[in-house]
């Protein structure tokens, strides 16, 4: 392979760092955004797109299931390239998975309170904690197997855990129980998670609990297999025709295995990894032609801007009042807006942060967990 074929494989894709930003935009204050947008337009598709921004209360799919997997897909797409140049120091690469795993979890903990010391109403399970634990199993598989490993460790998780909600009862139920009260992560979650199960992460159990975060890490195998497909040595077209055809053949697979699994994000199923992988290589298509292969960048900049600290902000807005900033600058004007008041403060919030990930980027400061 010539040095040019050699700096396209290995270097940096835009459109995963686009993507990421596109991805936590939306958990920053696109959504509220949106929503505010939408609630002053009294239309019928207004309603059914404000219906896309906010989950499903159990079996289903909206855009806005789409948004935490699709985020632990592309920690997968990054790691055919982050840990590609530590594979000759394994000491080193062993080291830096568990400083990451710890770092996540930690601030996935303090996030949550862990500093009050309240440790009856601490929630233990959480995004951040997912993240952390998802990418240091998906990191040991993806660097102790080929290709084909990555598939097999994904099918076995995928049918394993099928298997287990579909024949195991939990105690007092039924095999195959995938109700909301019944399920058997549920039960795990009840019986064995320690601290808090809080009422909104759907209260008989947490949809970041202990059983579920298994098939989550076939997410992230999903992810490196995807990365690993862009980093090799194929034309970007070739690239960009397997990510279309991957992701429409696991949306039709998706939507399929949920006739007898259903797709249920709260349980995170098979069915539902399937389709919100599909959907995620579909999104993930059309920002790599846009951005890398057509080279339009200027308009995802915003959005590069937020991936490249994406673990930074969502973790900074715990602590940061950027709605107090929004109000204080904003109050005066949005009070004179009526209806359109509440938009405007939000607006001013998502700038807010916008602009303080600006600062960071511009001065190269990047949060490495």
């Amino acid at each position: 392979m010539d040095d040019s074929n050699q700096l396209s494989a290995n270097r940096r894709v835009a459109s995963i760092d686009a993507l990421r930003g596109f991805d936590m935009f939306w958990i920053i204050g696109g959504d509220a955004l949106a929503l505010s947008l939408l609630a002053n337009v009294q239309t019928n598709w207004a309603q059914r797109l404000s219906e896309q921004l906010e989950h499903v209360q159990w079996e289903g799919f909206r855009f806005y299931d789409l948004i935490f997997p699709m985020f632990l897909f592309l920690v997968g797409c990054a790691m055919p390239y982050s840990l590609a140049k530590y594979r000759d120091q394994p000491r080193m690469i062993y080291w830096r998975i568990a400083r990451r795993v710890a770092a996540l979890i930690l601030l996935g903990l303090l996030g949550a309170g862990l500093m009050q010391f309240d440790w009856q109403n601490l929630r233990l399970a959480g995004v951040l904690q997912r993240i952390g634990i998802c990418y240091g199993l998906g990191a040991l598989i993806v660097l102790h197997t080929r290709w084909l490993g990555q598939i097999a460790a994904t099918l076995v998780i995928l049918l394993g855990y099928w298997a287990l909600l579909a024949f195991v009862p939990a105690p007092g139920s039924v095999a195959g129980d995938l109700s909301l009260e019944g399920n058997l992560a549920g039960w795990l979650d009840r019986n064995f998670l320690p601290g808090k199960i809080l009422e909104k992460y759907y209260g008989f159990g947490d949809n970041e609990g202990i059983l579920s975060t298994i098939p989550a890490v076939a997410t992230v195998l999903l992810g490196a297999l995807t990365g690993g497909w862009l980093k090799g040595e194929r034309k970007e077209w070739t690239k960009a025709s397997g990510l279309i055809l991957a992701g429409a053949a696991f949306i039709a697979l998706g939507y399929a295995w949920g006739n007898w699994f259903p797709i249920i994000k709260n349980l995170w199923t098979s069915s539902f990894v399937l389709l919100s992988s599909g959907w995620s290589l579909l999104l993930l298509a059309f920002f790599y032609i846009v951005i890398d292969i057509a080279g339009f960048r200027r308009w995802a900049f915003v959005f590069t801007v937020i991936g490249m600290n994406a673990i930074t902000i969502y973790f900074a807005q715990r602590f940061i009042d950027f709605r107090q900033m929004s109000e204080f600058f904003l109050s005066g004007p949005a009070d004179l807006m009526g209806n359109w008041g509440p938009t405007l403060l939000v607006a001013g919030a998502l700038t807010a942060k916008i602009l303080f990930l600006w600062f960071l980027y511009t001065k190269r400061v990047f949060l490495r967990v």
